[in-house]
């Protein structure tokens, strides 16, 4: 990895110096914008549209457009000029908890590596917030531009995460949250046993990135000279009437596909679907509480209700995966 960034960790009167490097990278597929023609490279160029000529690089600045139209130039020695007092310094201001972080705030990783001189002040501040549990919230410039942070501990290493000022968050400002939604307690401890049915620890290597995998053997197909056979994209699912039905049919989905499955449907089956409710032969929906199923008068959400799939719940195999060559 290649150092992004020199500075120090400012820890009351102490000062560490550190190298920072990015800790994560987008594994995407990256294209050129070419002619479709004869595959050359689109190039653009910068135009003034005053002058209406080509500008070269060295010459271009930093404008700011007032509401009046006119604009501010601002070249690079009028922001040499601000007061930047973290440039090369990362400050701790203080340590908080850290499930009190809204991840909303969160952006980039960073690991902060220390130069041989500072190995130990690291590693006794890195031994010290580890074992308080808490983070360190600091400030931080990068790219000429002041951030909040967020200083953890991850593998050893010191790990800083880049945070949005409260501002930059925009306030979630949606009808539903002025309008009074019902929700059935039958559908609440169904939409319960689903969420439970499907909790598990999470293992990121157990997923993958299906769609860039797809594309690479779209490009490898056609260096290869193969036919790429298309199955076309996924159905998309429509609202479903029936809310406790799309509920039930997703619990049973969820158990079927868990380890020792076949023990947990016997299980099911002598005490009800959610494994709450007792008595009830398997297959007999809410006619116990409502008397409503066996007349085909399913409490459901109504027109609007929405569920995972409109065939029952039951994700079909294979669903959302990209064309594979043939």
């Amino acid at each position: 990895m290649r150092s992004i960034w020199n500075g120090a960790v400012s820890f009351g009167l102490v000062t560490i110096p550190v190298r920072m490097y990015a800790a994560t990278e987008q594994r995407n597929v990256t294209f050129n914008l070419v002619h479709r023609e004869d595959a050359g490279r689109i190039r653009f160029r910068r135009f003034c549209s005053a002058c209406e000529e080509e500008v070269p690089y060295a010459e271009v600045a930093k404008g700011y457009e007032l509401p009046t139209g006119d604009v501010v130039v601002l070249d690079g020695d009028d922001f040499e000029g601000l007061p930047l007092s973290t440039a090369h310094r990362i400050e701790v201001l203080q340590f908080s908890p850290a499930d009190q972080i809204d991840p909303i705030l969160l952006g980039r990783s960073y690991y902060l590596e220390p130069e041989p001189s500072a190995v130990g002040p690291y590693a006794l501040l890195r031994d010290a917030l580890e074992r308080s549990g808490r983070v360190a919230i600091v400030k931080v410039a990068l790219r000429q531009r002041e951030s909040l942070a967020a200083l953890r501990v991850r593998e050893g290493v010191f790990v800083l995460e880049t945070m949005l000022w409260p501002d930059e968050v925009r306030p979630a400002d949606f009808a539903l949250l002025e309008e009074g939604v019902d929700v059935r307690p039958q559908e609440l401890g169904m939409a319960e046993s689903l969420i439970e049915s499907m909790a598990a620890d999470f293992d990121p290597s157990r997923y993958r990135d299906t769609y860039r995998e797809a594309l690479q053997e779209v490009i490898e197909a056609k260096v290869a000279g193969r036919e790429v056979v298309s199955t076309g994209p996924p159905p998309e699912p429509g609202p479903t009437a029936d809310l406790m039905a799309a509920l039930r049919a997703s619990v049973e989905a969820a158990k079927s596909r868990r380890p020792g499955a076949s023990e947990e449907t016997g299980a099911s089956a002598e005490g009800g679907v959610s494994g709450r409710r007792e008595g009830r032969p398997a297959g007999s929906g809410e006619s116990g509480e409502s008397g409503e199923s066996g007349s085909g008068k399913r409490s459901g959400g109504g027109p609007g209700a929405t569920g995972k799939s409109g065939s029952g719940g039951e994700k079909a195999p294979g669903r959302g995966k990209a064309s594979r060559p043939a």
